[in-house]
């Protein structure tokens, strides 16, 4: 027997190992958030299309549903933290955008 695998054997209590693997799963699309703004707002924009069609099954509209308030929260969040850039640039006062 090699010493690493009789090392691994000894440390078998009650026939389970110590620690357990960490399974490795790969998330979904669904369950990753996306890297930017506008990424997020696309998504959100194809969900909508999709629940309003009609055409979803109830357990996706519910699905569609919690993953369009994630990514609304994302967007809003990314919004709020550019809000609070332009603050510190504008020393503490929020200006009025014109365009030029």
């Amino acid at each position: 027997m090699q010493p690493k695998m009789l090392g691994y054997l000894t440390h078998f209590k009650h026939g389970y190992p110590l620690t357990m693997p960490k399974a490795t799963t790969t998330p979904s699309a669904a369950d990753t958030v996306p890297i930017s703004y506008e990424a997020a707002l696309k998504e959100l924009e194809g969900l909508v299309q999709q629940m309003e069609s009609g055409q979803l099954p109830l357990a996706d509209l519910l699905s569609g549903y919690q993953r369009g308030a994630e990514l609304l929260s994302h967007c809003r969040a990314q919004l709020d933290a550019v809000e609070q850039q332009i603050k510190v640039l504008d020393n503490g006062t929020l200006k009025t955008w014109t365009p030029t």
